[in-house]
């Protein structure tokens, strides 16, 4: 038998369970095992699932034991940021007003992950209702940065990243409305991808602003992003977002030639006020694409950066809760959603059209590329003391970290960000890559040419 801890990616650990080289029992245990090591020091779990996880780890094994494998993630150990549904189990969006929540079906991408044999080992921590870049405001508690417990782990899917840069987990799914998938992979050293707006079902996810919001995977590596991603897109009549436009195979599109992909590098605004040793990293990266696409060339993009819809949208969401219960929200949660109830209706209607407009318009830039590319956060983690020093500021380093993402939930583009060095701290930095609906695959492909080059996944206990 192989050991676990020297598999570290799903990838990794497919065949060698479809071979039956190794026991989805004894990577499931693992995990649960790494989740007592590390959860204490870095909350990132709410709920940890471990006895019904050990029960589906030994129906994925026997299921495997008969020669029904159901592909990569069969006996997958996968957690789920806690405003996910899961059935019979708390779901509680990081909110004392939905402490004791728990729901009757499996969000969309839940069954999904359950048909392709995923272990749910629990659901992670995360900055209430998603409303935040910090994962400093929780109902339970603060999330902490596994390169440095004093740093935040970003947000709002701040527990996810931290689960899977330890490997409590193989892969989380979590929601980004502004950056919240991106940014704390980013901080936390990790892969995460947002796909196109509608590409994955959100039925069953509790919302934070439906014209924003992404579903999408955080993983170890680029070919496991392209792994779960398969696992959970596709059309869903349930869920009016949904688009009915066919998935690719993103495993297969991995092993694509870079070398025809034209790059936009969009320097104006994305790379305005980086940090010193990010823009080091961002600029080494960019000298090690260069080799291996067939071009590199400025761009300027005319970047959204209006927030009233989301205001108005995240309001319309919790209006009944605020009037029926305002003392169970986190106080700057609650100021955030109350920011949105001035939004007129005339004004709100006046900023869908402009977000349409924008989704139409940036299709023009990929006439002359093929993906952008962009640091993915202007600085690294800051440490929570600082952030916590000054309450009043807490917005606005929270919209500094998210600047870069942000515009990418507007255009409802496809996104991800990889590791692509390390600050002499030993903070992890992000490379953001983007390109056209419905084309995570060429996202994908560029992020995986890049990858090879060779990044740090996996962190050991201390």
């Amino acid at each position: 038998m192989a050991h676990v801890e020297e598999l570290t990616t799903i990838s990794e650990l497919a065949q060698r369970l479809r071979r039956r080289q190794i026991s989805p029992v004894e990577i499931t245990r693992s995990c649960l095992q790494r989740i007592e090591e590390w959860n204490p020091q870095l909350n990132a779990f709410i709920t940890v699932t471990a006895d019904s996880a050990l029960a589906e780890a030994r129906r994925a094994e026997a299921e495997i034991l008969q020669g029904n494998w159901r592909g990569p993630l069969h006996g997958i150990p996968v957690a789920l940021k806690d405003l996910i549904d899961t059935a019979g189990v708390l779901t509680t969006a990081a909110s004392a007003i939905y402490k004791d929540r728990i729901p009757r079906e499996d969000a969309e991408g839940v069954r999904r992950l359950r048909q392709a044999g995923a272990v749910i080992v629990g659901k992670n921590n995360l900055h209430e209702f998603a409303y935040g870049a910090s994962s400093l405001v929780s109902h339970f508690g603060d999330m902490h940065n596994p390169r440095d417990a004093a740093r935040i782990a970003g947000g709002s899917s701040g527990g996810s990243a931290a689960a899977v840069a330890t490997g409590m987990a193989f892969a989380a799914i979590g929601t980004d409305t502004a950056g919240s998938i991106r940014l704390p992979a980013a901080l936390c050293g990790c892969v995460g991808l947002k796909p196109t707006h509608g590409r994955v079902s959100s039925r069953g996810v509790i919302p934070l602003s439906p014209t924003l919001d992404h579903v999408g995977p955080l993983t170890a590596s680029v070919e496991d992003a392209a792994i779960v991603l398969q696992a959970i897109a596709g059309y869903d009549a349930g869920d009016l977002a949904s688009a009915d436009i066919p998935a690719a195979d993103y495993v297969s599109a991995l092993n694509e030639d870079a070398q025809r992909l034209r790059v936009g590098l969009p320097r104006e605004y994305f790379f305005d006020d980086l940090d010193a040793e990010v823009a080091a990293a961002v600029e080494g990266a960019l000298q090690v694409l260069q080799g291996i696409v067939a071009e590199i060339r400025e761009v300027k993009l005319d970047v959204p950066t209006d927030r009233k819809l989301q205001s108005a949208e995240s309001w319309a969401v919790h209006a009944e809760n605020v009037a029926r219960n305002p003392e169970l929200y986190q106080p700057e949660t609650l100021r955030r959603i109350r920011s949105g109830e001035s939004v007129t209706a005339a004004e709100y209607m006046a900023r869908r059209r402009e977000l349409e407009e924008a989704r139409r318009g940036i299709h023009a830039v990929f006439a002359e590329v093929d993906v952008l590319i962009t640091p993915t956060t202007p600085m690294p983690a800051p440490t929570s003391a600082e952030l916590k020093a000054n309450p009043e500021e807490l917005r606005p380093a929270e919209i500094k970290l998210l600047r870069n993402t942000r515009p990418f939930n507007v255009w409802g583009l496809p996104a991800i960000s990889l590791p692509c060095g390390m600050t002499k701290n030993g903070l992890p930095i992000g490379l953001q890559i983007a390109g056209p609906p419905w084309r995570e695959d060429w996202v994908l492909g560029a992020a995986r040419a890049y990858e090879r080059s060779g990044q740090p996944r996996r962190l050991s206990p201390t």
